[in-house]
């Protein structure tokens, strides 16, 4: 047989076969539909038998006759409840007592919590659902019953009422039992606001967001503000640490108000390359950003020092804005190098990139929000999009090198400095 009536043959067996597996298909769709149907009609039948049975222990078996009756029937009204993120309106039975006054069935208020919906509406929102297709992503409920509390409005205040309590949890959380000798800030846009960032590693490399603050600009008051807001909580001042930050001149001047001597600086590489190569024509960038790198990659401090000051003399004459940016903060690119850290977590300690992955998180969980309603709305968004993206985070990469830092912080921050710094 040749090998076009080989394809022939194939195409009419598959031309067969392609009924055969719609129908297939729609079979298992309606069994899926059905079973989800049977499902949930038995359950409204069980919760209604429940209902009628609690009734019958309040007042009696139906119809019969009893001297010492303490409640009777009262027909029935239409109730509430939650069920898979919604509320359902169903039939409640009444019962009140002979006094006249209304009594509750247990059944009832066992399940007539409302919590459960803050809670599936927060986790449906913080998987991407936004508030006007919350009623699709539910699944159907079918029959007669009513669905309600699915509306945009109402999934909104749900949202805004539960997010509310979990970030002022988050936000008051105390700090002193945390032992961070690793302290990151950086700034994040979301819409016409400004947010800082605080987040903190510890001695085992584990992250912990530490707070945030809202302002228009990176200014020393707002920063000090929120470092003022971590200190009350209990992060200690007075302990060797490491703080990395972009090159925020008000982000620097609060750092060196607050923790004067306790601290050393490193500048995040990848704003400081950013900062300069913003000064360079395009055709020059690449060469630039292989300069550098080459010279932030020597493992003596001095030496890279020498390496990059001759690249700003370079630049000098063709390109003074990017010398003079390059120059400016540039010991503080090299810390990691003067703390003699090397691998994995100089690789990790020498940008902000681990809190940068923080801002993207947020701006992922925030996507859905098309217009900001005050800087409340901002925090409280970005709060809980940290929630969400702490529940995940790792180890930083190098952890296991913490010693090194531990060893170059002790190098560099003597006791007897400290102590100047303390009494300055």
């Amino acid at each position: 047989m040749s090998k076009g009536a080989r394809k022939r043959d194939k195409k009419k067996v598959e031309a067969r076969q392609e009924p055969v597996r719609r129908g297939m298909l729609e079979i298992v769709g309606q069994a899926q539909e059905s079973l989800l149907e049977l499902v949930v009609g038995f359950g409204f039948e069980a919760f209604e038998a429940m209902l009628e049975e609690d009734r019958g222990r309040l007042c009696g078996a139906r119809y019969a006759r009893s001297s010492d009756r303490q409640a009777y029937r009262h027909g029935s009204e239409s109730g509430r409840l939650s069920l898979g993120g919604r509320q359902v309106r169903l039939s409640k039975p009444r019962v009140r007592s002979v006094a006249g006054e209304e009594l509750s069935l247990p059944t009832w208020e066992a399940y007539r919590d409302e919590d459960p919906l803050g809670e599936r509406a927060v986790e449906q929102i913080l998987c991407g659902v936004s508030t006007r297709k919350y009623d699709r992503s539910l699944e159907p409920l079918g029959g007669e019953h009513e669905s309600v509390g699915t509306s945009k409005s109402s999934v909104s205040r749900r949202f805004v009422a539960r997010t509310r309590r979990q970030v002022e949890v988050f936000l008051s959380r105390p700090l002193e039992d945390l032992d961070l000798p690793v302290l990151m800030f950086d700034g994040v846009e979301m819409g016409r606001h400004l947010l800082i960032v605080a987040l903190g590693i510890a001695w085992d490399g584990h992250k912990h967001v530490l707070g945030l603050v809202e302002g228009s600009t990176e200014s020393s008051e707002v920063c000090r503000h929120l470092l003022r807001q971590l200190i009350a909580r209990g992060l200690r001042v007075e302990r060797r640490r490491l703080i990395v930050m972009d090159g925020s001149k008000g982000l620097a001047k609060a750092i060196r108000k607050t923790f004067g001597r306790w601290c050393v600086v490193q500048r995040c590489r990848v704003h400081k390359m950013r900062n300069v190569t913003d000064h360079l024509p395009k055709h020059l960038r690449p060469w630039f950003q292989a300069k550098i790198r080459k010279a932030w990659k020597i493992a003596s401090a001095e030496e890279a020092k020498s390496k990059l000051f001759a690249l700003a003399r370079e630049l000098e004459t063709e390109h003074p804005g990017a010398a003079a940016s390059l120059r400016e903060g540039l010991d503080e690119t090299l810390t990691v190098n003067w703390l003699g850290m090397s691998g994995a977590l100089l690789q990790t300690l020498r940008s902000t990139n681990p809190i940068e992955n923080l801002h993207d998180s947020m701006k992922r969980t925030c996507r859905n929000v098309k217009r900001w309603r005050g800087g409340s709305m901002v925090v409280r968004w970005a709060a809980t999009a940290l929630m969400e993206a702490e529940t995940k985070f790792r180890r930083i990469r190098g952890y296991r090198d913490m010693p090194q830092l531990e060893a170059g912080l002790t190098k560099l921050i003597e006791p007897e400095v400290d102590n100047q710094a303390l009494t300055a």
